[in-house]
């Protein structure tokens, strides 16, 4: 079974899709750090955000560990929100997807075009969703636990910003699936939220 997880920011789609994985006994990929890695390489490497070239050589992974914490970082999220929009590194990341997808049994991914990309055919397609504003006091919260100051006036900015790159950029726009189901977590808790997500895909299967 593939179950495509797709939604803007902070919306919580990372945590829910690793509920999701957790529930059905699928291994799970959070395709966003495939675009802070190609971050986190380029501003090592000294590139240029702005050069979509200098972006698709950032695409090698060979020398990345996953578990880097500096990939969670507001700098490389930044960055990763600017080269997601080109389309030599969208290609040069397809296949790695699409294969983790399509392995024997299935998987659970979230991102920002699973559903309508990566994985069309998924059995169960997600589009998670929150207000901008309670996207961003869940992040400012966030990166509060990880002992980085923010504000939340800074941290709604950047949201905003995000949302309007992955929403009108012309490779692989963030948009729901025609037939993904819409959940808005604005005023879900947690558990709330996984439950109704665990009920929307085993209407799925």
């Amino acid at each position: 079974m593939i179950v495509a997880v797709d939604g803007p920011a902070a919306s919580g789609k990372g945590t829910l899709a690793r509920a999701l994985a957790a529930h059905l006994g699928l291994p799970h990929m959070d395709t966003g750090l495939l675009y802070r890695a190609v971050a986190l390489n380029l501003l090592r490497w000294g590139g240029d955000p702005d050069s979509e070239f200098a972006a698709a050589r950032a695409c090698d992974f060979s020398q990345l560990d996953f578990a880097d914490p500096e990939l969670k970082s507001e700098t490389v999220g930044g960055v990763a929100s600017r080269v997601s929009a080109y389309p030599m590194v969208r290609s040069a990341l397809v296949e790695r997807q699409q294969s983790f997808a399509r392995q024997p049994g299935g998987a659970v991914l979230d991102g920002r075009d699973i559903g309508t990309v990566i994985a069309p055919e998924a059995h169960a397609k997600l589009f998670v969703t929150a207000s901008p504003e309670v996207r961003a006091r869940r992040r400012a919260e966030e990166l509060a636990r990880l002992g980085v100051h923010a504000h939340y006036e800074d941290v709604l900015i950047d949201i905003r910003a995000r949302d309007e790159r992955d929403t009108g950029r012309a490779a692989a726009p963030l948009c729901p699936a025609a037939d993904a189901l819409l959940l808005d977590t604005s005023d879900l808790t947690i558990e709330a939220a996984i439950a109704r997500a665990v009920a929307l895909v085993e209407s799925r299967r």
